[in-house]
């Protein structure tokens, strides 16, 4: 195996591993936690209190990214990932462990809610490594198809937490509640373990090693961001919402809405999202390899546009109670946004340079993130609350955050090519 394809490799199975952990609580959420360690809320009020705990973690990301990307632009990469890695297997773990309510009180959900924001400094700090690890060992004119490699551990980890969650509710009698649901939280142990392990036989990117030697790294990475980069991390902020909210949509706010109001089967629901996970997670890199060869700009038009246009008929669908139509619609639906997951963090590192980029992409990204996928179960649960469990309300809410992406866009697009001239006539002129 060659030095680039353990590069990928590396970071496909730490990116792996982090958000199979991280989305593990996500799915749990709707089936355990509501009743394990909010029993005494009215059974709404206890999914919203969960589903607040889901979001809670994106609040924390980009405090992990601030931590984790100071010193992934001081001491490089690989040492930084290693990290992020047991930060979140240690956490993962814990709540595999945790007593319920029933056992400890009041503390059960506190310590839930403690791990979950140790969750999200985990992941923090590992989307921007992960990201540059891949990007930063790419030719030019294949950074779109290598940044997608670690998105792909999106899909892959959530097809691994809803894969086995769907498995362990075939136990009989209430077991999985009882003790099966521990499992998959309890199997990450193993799964940091190989991943430490794997990461250790790699490198440091050749774009770190050349700005380390010609000693053009930021003592204060975070106080050089905010302050000389500032436009960057508010623009990427801006793009973020088209991309993560549709997919917490089809993924996370879909299984309390089918089976709560809709009325379908729990376990139909979660096989149709691990089938559209499973497409997903195919095209992602054809989506990646396709952005180098049309543009990134261009291509993320076309799928925002694509969300916003399907998010209506999606819910019509969905409203004919019909299996056979839940798993394309589902499918379809994940699918509009693969695109935009594909290519989101490489369009990102271009914004930003070298000695900063780690900071700057995991600011915006997360940032971007906390406000749109992380907020959105909770913020579509309570639109279904406030309007009689109408869903054009949760439908309008995406488009909104669609719109905010495609502006931002085109304000980046603007300020890239000021900067650009800006640079040129320097050079020119020296």
């Amino acid at each position: 195996m060659n030095l680039k394809a353990k590069v990928l490799v590396a970071s496909l199975f730490g990116s792996t591993i982090e958000w199979y952990d991280f989305f593990l609580y996500g799915t749990m959420a709707p089936l355990v936690f509501n009743k394990l360690f909010f029993p005494t809320f009215d059974p709404s009020v206890a999914l919203l209190v969960a589903y607040a705990g889901f979001g809670i973690s994106f609040f924390f990301r980009p405090f992990g990214g601030i931590i984790f990307s100071h010193l992934g632009d001081r001491i490089g990469r690989k040492k930084t990932l290693i990290l992020t890695l047991l930060v979140m297997g240690l956490a993962t773990s814990i709540i595999g462990l945790l007593p319920s309510y029933e056992s400890i009180g009041f503390a059960a959900p506190v310590l839930l809610i403690l791990m979950r924001a140790v969750q999200g400094i985990g992941l923090g700090g590992e989307w921007g490594g992960s990201m540059l690890l891949a990007v930063e060992y790419a030719a030019p004119n294949k950074k779109g198809l290598f940044g997608s490699v670690p998105m792909i551990g999106v899909y892959i980890g959530m097809l691994m937490g809803t894969g086995s969650i769907s498995l362990l509710t075939a136990l009989p009698g209430d077991q999985f509640l009882q003790w099966g649901w521990r499992l998959p939280f309890l199997f990450s142990a193993i799964l940091v373990a190989l991943g430490i392990w794997i990461r250790k036989e790699i490198d440091e990117t050749p774009e770190f090693k050349e700005a380390e030697s010609k000693g053009e790294l930021a003592k204060f990475p975070l106080k050089d961001t905010l302050r000389d980069h500032w436009r960057e991390v508010l623009l990427t902020f801006g793009i973020k919402p088209i991309e993560s909210a549709p997919f917490y949509l089809y993924t996370v706010f879909v299984i309390s809405y089918l089976t709560k109001v809709m009325g379908y089967n729990q376990k139909d629901v979660l096989n149709a999202i691990t089938v559209a996970v499973v497409f997903a997670g195919i095209a992602i890199p054809f989506m990646g390899g396709l952005s180098d060869k049309i543009g990134r700009k261009r291509l993320f038009v076309i799928s925002a546009c694509g969300v916003m246009l399907f998010v209506f008929p999606a819910f019509y669908m969905l409203e004919l109670k019909s299996p056979a139509i839940l798993y394309p619609t589902i499918t379809l639906g994940l699918m509009m946004s693969t695109p935009l997951t594909a290519m989101i963090g490489t369009l990102f590192s271009e914004v930003f340079k070298t000695q900063v980029r780690y900071t700057g992409i995991s600011l915006g990204f997360h940032l971007g993130t906390a406000v749109s996928g992380g907020v959105f179960p909770f913020v579509a649960t309570a639109l279904l609350g406030a309007y009689a469990n109408s869903w054009q309300p949760v439908a309008l809410y995406l488009i909104g955050y669609g719109v905010i992406s495609l502006f931002s866009l085109f304000l980046a697009s603007r300020f890239i090519r000021s900067r650009e001239k800006r640079l040129a006539a320097t050079v020119s002129a020296s």
